[in-house]
């Protein structure tokens, strides 16, 4: 059962990075990883299959072998945050949820910036 859920888990993860891909307000790589995590502990044929794959294979690789994470992406990351920021303050949400956001978004992209380039 535990093997269904992580397989579960992994699939709704890499739809939301391939959703990622298209949409530039949803992260891609964060959901790669998570995918690539959950399949090594559910699918050994999806893991193979993602670890090979030409788009998301580099970007798992780069992550295992140094915890890196290329420029291109984490430009793309902290941009996606500041620009959902900003809308969520255009659009008026409430001090404490834009003060929560805030928080959660700077600590993200601090920790995105402070990885090794890939």
């Amino acid at each position: 059962m535990a093997r269904v859920t992580w397989t579960i888990l992994g699939l709704l993860a890499l739809a939301l990075g391939t959703i990622g891909v298209l949409l530039p307000v949803l992260p891609t790589t964060p959901f790669v990883l998570l995918a690539a995590f959950a399949f090594a502990k559910g699918s050994s044929k999806l893991d193979a299959w993602l670890r090979s794959h030409p788009t998301f294979g580099p970007i798992i690789l780069e992550w295992k072998t140094k915890g890196a994470i290329a420029p291109r992406y984490k430009a793309m990351a902290v941009a996606m945050m500041t620009a959902a920021f900003a809308a969520s303050v255009l659009f008026g949400l409430a001090p404490a949820v834009i003060v929560v956001q805030g928080v959660c978004m700077l600590c993200a992209g601090a920790f995105v910036l402070s990885r090794p380039n890939g």
